[in-house]
């Protein structure tokens, strides 16, 4: 069978989905799920070849079979252990939440995104979860770190074969591909700064732990997410503490639409099917608002960053260096459509000359038109913000999809007029970012800031032509 985005004879993802539906089986006869079972029985969960958003090289049977695990079965086991007298099993239940998630709620449930943000916190917590957070604080540290690393890169340029172009390094379906499939020609050129996912691992089993006196094997960490490749990135190596066998995000659960294998087919929302299955929806339960990592405080009205569609890493890095390298304050920034919409370019002249020329690639079309000219050694930009889906995080393939697996044109527009609508917080002023770099961190130049805000990566051979598939 074979893989609609690449071009080998037979594609290793229906071995893949084979080795997902064993593993499946399993789980659901796990004796912690039966006994006593308090919570409704769901669909296994199956991921389409469709729904891949890399070639058939980036996922082994392994990596493909943890994947699938990741799924309301494993909260549900979660949640059954909390209500038994076993307290030595208990973990304590923590649910990360990307902003770009809330607007697919507030879409669907016709409510405000502040309302969605509260509503959905309120309904987790009537299942029996503990916290329930916000993900935008990690991706403070994220782009922060991101801003400093192009500024150090774009001053080594001339000294340094590979310090320019820097490519994002949010978009774990984008580094997934980079990894297995380009190797040395794209991964030098990453950006080091962790993903605002596994930040929040960090914050969460690290810092959070520690402030509450817990062994992060202690809590079970869930994130939920637009996007499938999350399931993947939570696979990293580098989101495992040996110390305390423990993942940084032990599953990720998509916000919205997904596949499940019944009698008639069907599609819905992790989130939303734990909804369906309770008889319950977000207008239904309590409000609850979105805790936060300090003691004693909750957090306020949903807030985001800059750009349209993800965390607007083009946007920050382009104004932050503008001022570091060349005293230059840009208050609005003007993109430029090339070839679609999805590929767009943003430059800074001064004194007549460009000094700044930025791009922002989503789609792997994109970005294998990108590689092509990085190849071919015509590449003119000092950064490119890099997302595996067209469209942008909030078109992840998680949410945003009709019944037939197309994109919901209608519902990415609503979403994102309402993601436009949320206030801008600039990173620079969490004031609780910068005592956790002093306080936590030990400082923003310390050893422990690289250990645990970046990562490095693997350039692993491949069979696969980096440049035969199409997309």
């Amino acid at each position: 069978m074979k893989c609609e985005n690449c071009t080998r004879k037979e594609c290793s993802k229906k071995q893949k989905n084979d080795t997902q539906s064993t593993s499946g089986d399993a789980l659901s006869s796990s004796d912690d799920f039966e006994k006593k079972n308090e919570f409704p029985t769901l669909a296994d969960a199956k991921i389409l070849l469709s729904d891949c958003l890399a070639c058939d090289s980036c996922m082994t049977s392994e990596e493909g079979a943890r994947v699938f695990q990741q799924n309301q079965k494993e909260l549900f086991h979660i949640l059954n252990l909390n209500k038994r007298c076993d307290a030595s099993k208990h973990k304590v239940l923590v649910v990360s939440i990307c902003p770009q998630s809330l607007p697919y709620f507030a879409a669907k449930f016709n409510l405000s995104v502040n309302d969605a943000a509260k509503r959905l916190c309120g309904f987790l917590k009537s299942l029996g979860v503990h916290y329930a957070f916000d993900t935008t604080i990690a991706a403070d540290f994220s782009l922060l770190e991101s801003q400093r690393e192009f500024v150090q890169r774009y001053q080594r340029r001339n000294q340094e074969e590979h310090a320019l172009p820097m490519f994002a390094s949010a978009c774990p379906g984008w580094i997934r591909y980079a990894e297995r499939v380009l190797t040395n020609l794209v991964t030098p050129h990453i950006c080091t700064a962790k993903s605002p996912q596994q930040i929040m691992g960090s914050l969460v089993k690290g810092y959070f732990a520690r402030q509450q006196n817990l062994s992060p094997d202690k809590i079970f960490h869930v994130v939920v997410a637009p996007c499938y490749d999350k399931k993947l990135e939570a696979l990293q190596e580098d989101s495992y503490a040996a110390l305390y066998h423990s993942q940084e995000v032990d599953c990720v659960l998509t916000s919205g639409k997904i596949f499940f294998k019944l009698a008639v087919s069907q599609d819905t929302s992790e989130i939303v099917q734990i909804m369906e299955q309770k008889n319950m929806s977000v207008k239904d339960v309590t409000e609850a608002a979105v805790d936060s990592l300090f003691d004693g405080i909750k957090e306020g009205d949903v807030v985001r960053h800059e750009g349209k569609r993800s965390d607007g890493y083009l946007e920050h890095i382009f104004k932050y260096a503008a001022k570091e390298l060349f005293g230059m304050d840009v208050k609005e920034i003007t993109y430029k459509a090339l070839k679609n919409k999805d590929f767009q370019e943003v430059t800074l002249e001064k004194d007549g000359e460009t000094v700044l020329r930025f791009a922002a690639a989503y789609g792997f079309r994109n970005i294998q038109n990108m590689v092509l000219k990085l190849k071919k050694g015509k590449f003119s930009y000092h950064f490119v913000e890099v997302l595996a889906c067209p469209g942008g995080c909030l078109n992840g393939k998680g949410q945003a999809q009709t019944e037939d697996g197309k994109p919901d044109k209608a519902l990415l527009t609503q979403m994102e007029d309402m993601y436009a609508a949320i206030p801008v917080r600039l990173p620079e002023t969490n004031l609780h970012v910068q005592k956790m770099y002093h306080d936590w961190l030990e400082g923003m130049d310390s050893k422990k800031v690289q250990e645990t805000l970046h990562t490095k990566y693997s350039s692993e051979n491949q069979t696969a032509s980096s440049l035969d598939i199409k997309w």
